[in-house]
């Protein structure tokens, strides 16, 4: 038995193989869950070529998030396969190219608005979308993807604080959900070698440094060990964590210098 057996699970996020979101989805399956993923615009194609990588390719549905009525179709979706929904993996972002690479000070707002409506204010859309499905299953479970937004990182500029508006989000979801049962954390991941990374500006000076000092080291080729603690907090395993922010970094977080 695996610990998500019987699990019902919507996975975003995936566009390659090399993403993150895929290697939870891999991991899910392995564990028993039934999965879909879905996908946006351009990126839909991808996504369903992507999912027939899977072990057990899963339906794909469309979802822009910026878009209600794609959460209201995917909800209504997944209510006609199923009569709950046990987690969901948020791993949605997205920053113009003003908002990365050294110009924090120049980045208009438009550009700003874009960044924190997508990699912020969509896990807030997301949940509270699914929450009727999400509210019929027994300790539902939110686990959303992050990058450790509590110091200011080389090039990530307005990205990284649209990751520090999803940690807060996150937190007053934790709040105000705590009496539906449904539990919402996210998962800080060292940095891993993505689509999504490699169109960050500079993105090449992390991993100069982070296998060094993370004193477990780090490989940014391996997504495992982030996906098998996304799968953790998807299962029943983590019964009473909500509003948290752990730490799949090797431990360089915890170091000074």
């Amino acid at each position: 038995m695996g610990i998500l057996d019987g699990k019902r699970i919507l996975v975003t996020g995936v566009l390659t193989d090399a993403s993150l979101a895929f290697a939870v989805a891999r991991r899910a399956q392995a564990e028993g869950a039934a999965i879909v993923l879905t996908g946006a615009g351009r990126g839909l194609s991808l996504t369903k070529r992507t999912a027939r990588k899977l072990p057990d390719p899963p339906d794909v549905l469309e979802l822009d998030v910026t878009e209600p009525a794609h959460v209201d179709g995917v909800r209504d979706e997944l209510a006609r396969r199923w009569d709950g929904l046990d987690g969901v993996l948020h791993a949605i972002g997205f920053a113009p190219p003003a908002c990365l690479g050294g110009g924090f000070l120049e980045a208009g707002w438009d550009d700003v608005a874009v960044a924190l409506h997508v990699s912020a204010y969509s896990l807030k859309a997301l949940t509270v979308g699914l929450l009727p499905l999400l509210a019929k299953a027994p300790g539902a479970s939110v686990v959303g993807l992050d990058f450790d937004a509590r110091v200011a990182w080389p090039a990530y500029d307005w990205m990284g604080v649209a990751k520090a508006a999803l940690e807060s989000t996150a937190r007053y979801l934790a709040r105000d959900l705590g009496s539906t049962r449904v539990r919402v954390n996210l998962v800080a991941a060292g940095p891993i070698k993505t689509m999504a990374a490699r169109s960050i500006p500079g993105f090449e000076r992390f991993e100069d440094v982070w296998a060094d000092r993370a004193p477990l080291g780090w490989d940014i080729t391996d997504p495992e060990p982030v996906a098998r603690a996304c799968v953790a907090l998807l299962s029943d395993w983590f019964p009473m964590t909500t509003g948290e922010l752990v730490h799949v970094d090797g431990g360089y977080h915890a170091m000074g210098a």
